[in-house]
């Protein structure tokens, strides 16, 4: 269908530095390159960057030496726009982005775990990508009480900020169940497993500030690309 709309570029790169923290790829202590280097690097200017830096020292994961360069600070639990997703490249870490495939108010099918009151429910399915490699398939529906339409074209490439930001929704938690399932027949070629062929799956449930379940989804990951991951503290 297309890519719903980015997450400003200075955000991104916080959420990708964030992610690479949290896999540990970026280790505590650990001395970033020179802005300018950096920047070119990631192929944004020292401007843009910067801004990004700011997220992770207001975050305290940043520590900004003055004529001597930025430490990385390592601490669990960071809360960022992508704290609940789970998936992270074979290496670890990785950028998502997600690439919207279609959006329906539907009755909801058999077998979709409770979400709320409604009948019906907001099928959104979703190919999201890890620094640009295609990693896992989405079919997230949520419950219908919330809108009675949802504009595609709104859609941010985090939900979870989209909730909060458009329909007034704070997922609080989010419950995760593994298992192995097969690739829908609705996946597109991009996705890199062909239809039919089993793959890890993981079913979500995800709640609200009341504590009740407001959004379910089913979600295929390409263990040949990714990996699920959760860190126990």
């Amino acid at each position: 269908m297309r890519d719903t709309h980015a997450l400003p570029k200075y955000v991104q790169i916080s959420e990708l530095l964030i992610r690479d923290i949290q896999a540990g790829r970026l280790v505590d202590g650990e001395r970033l390159p020179p802005e300018r280097d950096m920047a070119a690097g990631l192929g944004i200017s020292v401007g843009t960057l910067r801004k990004s830096l700011d997220e992770l020292t207001a975050l305290g994961l940043l520590e900004r030496v003055q004529g001597s360069g930025n430490y990385i600070c390592a601490q669990e639990d960071t809360q960022s726009v992508y704290a609940f997703f789970r998936v992270e490249l074979i290496e670890g870490g990785g950028l998502p982005t997600a690439e919207l495939l279609s959006v329906d108010r539907l009755v909801k099918p058999e077998g979709l775990p409770r979400s709320g009151a409604s009948p019906e429910g907001h099928r959104i399915r979703r190919l999201r990508r890890l620094n640009g490699v295609p990693a896992v398939l989405e079919e997230i529906w949520l419950d219908g009480s919330y809108t009675d339409v949802i504009d595609a074209v709104a859609l941010r490439e985090s939900l979870y900020l989209y909730y909060r930001e458009t329909l007034g929704l704070w997922i609080t938690k989010a419950e995760d169940r593994l298992d192995v399932d097969k690739v829908p027949g609705w996946a597109p070629a991009a996705f890199g497993k062909a239809v039919g062929q089993p793959c890890m799956r993981a079913t979500r449930v995800s709640y609200g500030p009341e504590g009740l379940p407001a959004e379910a989804s089913w979600n295929w990951i390409n263990t040949d690309v990714a990996r699920y991951v959760a860190r126990i503290t």
